[in-house]
């Protein structure tokens, strides 16, 4: 890894430099919060997980595999979106502490407990997680599968 480059102290009057589009989006990309990542993270690996489980089912009866209620991809499909969500707003809301204030309370800076706050951090981190993996696993990863 390298080293972070020190800031340029900028003199009174000197013309800030402006920055591309992509130049901004990368160091957001690069610079993410902790609890976002913590959030993204967690529902990525549950909706990894559950899709590889809802892969194997479709390929068992693609291939004629008699499996007991029949087919119930749909009935999948909805358990597995719902699970996501679920689960990735219950480990983001373990996970992720709420932000402490710049008070002089005692839960200032040390990030206190939790609140509904994280969970609807991991639920909105969730939706397109849940969507995204899904979409990859049915159109890009069950063709190559056969």
């Amino acid at each position: 890894m390298s080293e972070p480059q020190p800031t340029p102290v900028r003199r009174p009057g000197q013309a800030v430099r402006q920055r591309s589009w992509a130049e901004i989006r990368w160091r957001q990309f690069r610079r993410a919060p902790t609890p976002v990542v913590r959030a993204v993270a967690s529902s990525l690996t549950v909706a990894i997980v559950l899709a590889v489980a809802y892969l194997a089912y479709d390929v068992a009866l693609s291939h004629g595999v008699a499996l007991p209620g029949g087919d119930l991809r749909v009935l999948a499909v909805t358990i597995y979106v719902l699970t996501v969500l679920a689960i990735g707003s219950l480990v983001t809301y373990l996970v992720v502490p709420q932000p402490g204030g710049s008070g002089s309370g005692s839960r200032s800076g040390s990030g206190g407990g939790r609140s509904v706050w994280s969970a609807a951090l991991g639920f909105f981190a969730a939706v397109p997680i849940a969507y995204l993996v899904l979409v990859v696993a049915v159109q890009v990863v069950r063709p190559l599968i056969g």
